[in-house]
C-alpha cells in the first residue's frame, strides 16, 4: 500500500495577505496580536501551512506505523 503525503505543508503564500483577507476588523486585529506574541515567543518567521495556519518553525515526527511529515512547533 502506497504512502500518503501529508496534505497540510508549508507554502510560499504571503501571512500578511492571508491575515489582511480576514474580513472581521476584531478578528483580523487579534490575529496580528497573536502572530506577533507567537513570533517574540518563537524568534522564527511565520509561515503559511496549508491554506489556513500560520505556522512557526517546524519538527519533523514519525509515528510507529512508519508515517512519517513536518508540522510548525506552533500555529493559529
Amino acid at each position: 500500500m502506497p504512502k500518503s503525503e501529508p496534505k497540510t505543508k508549508p507554502t510560499k503564500k504571503s501571512v500578511s495577505e492571508f491575515l489582511a483577507a480576514v474580513t472581521d476588523a476584531g478578528r483580523r486585529r487579534d490575529c496580528r496580536t497573536v502572530l506577533a506574541i507567537m513570533r517574540a515567543a518563537t524568534k522564527a518567521p511565520a509561515k503559511m501551512w496549508g491554506t489556513s495556519i500560520v505556522g512557526f518553525g517546524a519538527y519533523h515526527y514519525v509515528y510507529a506505523s512508519g508515517r512519517e511529515g513536518d508540522w510548525p512547533l506552533i500555529a493559529f
